[in-house]
């Protein structure tokens, strides 16, 4: 009698027998391993970083999204472990890839931590799995890259192994939707595949939707994060015109967002920040190319969004001009806020690090505070700001300064004291007037 190893596989997801192996534990994969836990499922959470691995397996949690308490709680109970022993793929019967998808220095998708995970599981593939890829990319990547590879070991996806795509939907500081409550897009390679990849998330989230293919389950994230990139650069043109009209941006938008319909709500900033946002629309634009057709809405809004850390900075050496008479390369300057958002410690493509680079290149004195982020960690793209530490804002350290620069506005630091001590205010984020604190030299951007 022939194995029915779907039938096997649906059987241990049914029971939560099936062991579910998460590879990398970021923003992404500790939030999924946490929330299959909490389904009741044993879980394995790999990761190549044995620092790491280290906390986690003490119960310390480094994301936002997972408390220490509930992780503590999954380990105590033998729900979850993390490891660098990837040759405990081995035991999975479905392995869920949350490994980084980030641009390459031309703009172009980098898929290289895919590959390798792909190569480190089909070392390890068996009859009777399901692999799924969570990670954000272009349409067309679990069939075109992932399966070959899988399939070099001579198992047959739908018939041994089954495939899907998953997209995270993670929003870092939103404590309106977690992670088991976002719904939960899912597809498969083939009727069986979906079936199954429906079944274990559906062990695990509120509601799954489940999609036709995988190459549309890709789509579905692009589409998702396109459409937030073009809105914000259409509110960042705008502020920029109608700063010149001098109408306030701000104003506007929240009296255009009383309509009841055909209008929702983008507001500008600094710049595009997040790991997703600035870099996915790259990938579709990528990928069109082998269909010869052009992406424009898309590329321009990048133009524009890129544009806007050196339109920040532009107006702080005009302000600083008009209201002290100190050039930018003579200026002290404090940036208040580091992560890419408010109430996040995320600094993944922050803004801020565009307009440190910026003020860098031309000579300026500045320092951070961010209650976030104490001390700026080790990242790919800004190795050079490692371990510089934020300052402790006191009305003394304020008047040190010749202009304070809003980069994230964070609910938790003391606005009101800013505002009676700083000598010159640049606001990106209207979070001045949005907590009603008058201020005097302040300038909007």
């Amino acid at each position: 009698m022939k194995i029915s190893y779907a039938s096997l596989l649906s059987d241990k997801i049914s029971s939560r027998a099936a062991v579910i192996g998460v590879i990398g534990l970021g923003y992404v994969g500790l939030p999924l391993a946490s929330t299959m836990a909490r389904g009741k499922f044993r879980v394995c959470g790999f990761d190549v970083d044995e620092q790491k691995v280290t906390i986690l397996n003490k119960g310390n949690s480094y994301i936002d999204a997972v408390s220490s308490e509930e992780l503590a709680g999954h380990i105590e109970s033998g729900l979850f472990h993390a490891t660098t022993n990837f040759d405990e793929l081995l035991e999975c019967d479905v392995i869920i890839i949350c490994v980084p998808t980030p641009l390459s220095k031309q703009r172009e998708p980098d898929l290289s931590y895919v590959a390798a995970t792909a190569e480190t599981i089909k070392n390890r593939l068996r009859p009777g799995q399901a692999i799924i890829l969570e990670s954000t990319t272009y349409p067309g990547t679990t069939i075109e890259l992932l399966k070959p590879v899988l399939e070099a070991t001579g198992l047959k996806s739908g018939q041994d192994f089954w495939l899907g795509f998953s997209p995270e939907r993670e929003d870092p500081g939103n404590k309106n939707f977690h992670t088991i409550s976002i719904p939960k897009v899912v597809s498969g390679d083939g009727s069986v595949a979906r079936e199954i990849i429906k079944d274990i998330y559906d062990a695990a989230f509120e509601k799954v939707v489940s999609v036709s293919s995988p190459s549309t389950a890709e789509a579905v994230k692009i589409t998702e994060n396109v459409f937030r990139a073009v809105n914000i650069a259409l509110v960042n043109e705008l502020k920029v015109i109608f700063s010149e009209m001098d109408i306030d941006i701000w104003e506007v938008i929240d009296a255009a967002a009383t309509k009841p319909f055909g209008f929702m709500p983008f507001y500008p900033g600094p710049g595009l920040g997040g790991h997703y946002i600035p870099i996915d629309p790259f990938y579709l634009t990528w990928k069109s190319r082998e269909f010869g057709l052009p992406t424009r809405f898309i590329e321009l809004a990048g133009e524009i969004n890129l544009s806007m850390p050196r339109y920040v900075i532009a107006n702080l050496e005009k302000a600083l001009d008009y209201y002290q008479s100190v050039s930018l390369g003579n200026a002290r300057v404090l940036l208040l806020g580091l992560a890419y958002k408010k109430n996040v410690s995320d600094i993944r493509e922050s803004p801020a690090f565009a307009l440190m680079e910026i003020l860098t290149q031309r000579g300026t004195s500045f320092d951070y505070h961010d209650p976030y982020v104490p001390e700026i960690p080790m990242t790919r793209e800004h190795s050079q700001f490692a371990g510089n530490k934020g300052v402790t804002l006191t009305p003394k350290l304020l008047k040190e300064y010749n202009a304070v620069l809003v980069c994230t506005d964070h609910d938790t630091i003391d606005y009101q004291m800013i505002a009676d001590h700083a000598e010159l205010l640049i606001d990106t984020r209207n979070a001045f007037k949005n907590r009603r604190i008058d201020v005097q030299n302040l300038v909007k951007t």
